[in-house]
């Protein structure tokens, strides 16, 4: 079972049919969506201010989501996928984005809609990420847009997770 720990008389706050790996840990001012998942060994401390996702966001193995003492607060949108080892402290992902694993986003980075940050990207605070555009590199910047084609990548790589936590769900056999 997950570790839920209420911190400061605030209990974090699960939405239905969510899935929480064994070894989740969920702290605090955190608010999860329905039909998400939290994978192993993923973490999201709301000790010093809020963490509220969206419905059908994963967050991969690994990821950490914190925020900065009296500042900012972690907002992910619906249909977000947070890949593995990533790290998004203080930020905002905006509906259908897609954060790629082992990337970083600091305090007060808006991730627009459709938006895809690359593997390994260290987004610096303030950078205002515009919506259906590749984000790569350290620091992060902008690599090219996403044509009609693409855009549906971040919403497609999520429903994807609603697949892989219902496998989990299911009675073993």
């Amino acid at each position: 079972m997950a570790i839920i720990r209420a911190l400061n008389g605030i209990t974090p706050k699960v939405g239905e049919h969510s899935f929480l790996a064994e070894t989740a840990v969920l702290v605090g001012d955190v608010v999860i969506g329905k039909h998400c998942s939290i994978w192993y060994n993923a973490v999201l401390r709301g000790d010093v201010n809020p963490i509220i996702l969206g419905n059908n966001v994963n967050i991969q193995d690994g990821a950490v989501l914190h925020t900065l003492y009296k500042k900012s607060i972690v907002r992910i949108g619906n249909n977000v996928s947070v890949g593995h080892n990533a790290n998004i402290h203080g930020a905002t992902v905006e509906d259908d984005c897609l954060i790629g694993m082992g990337a970083t986003l600091l305090d007060d980075v808006v991730v627009g809609k459709g938006a895809i940050v690359a593997a390994n990207s260290l987004v610096r605070a303030n950078t205002r990420i515009e919506s259906y555009t590749v984000w790569a590199g350290v620091p992060a910047v902008k690599v090219k847009e996403l044509g009609p084609e693409q855009r549906e990548m971040g919403l497609k790589n999520a429903q994807g997770y609603l697949l892989y936590k219902s496998w989990y769900q299911e009675p073993s056999e």
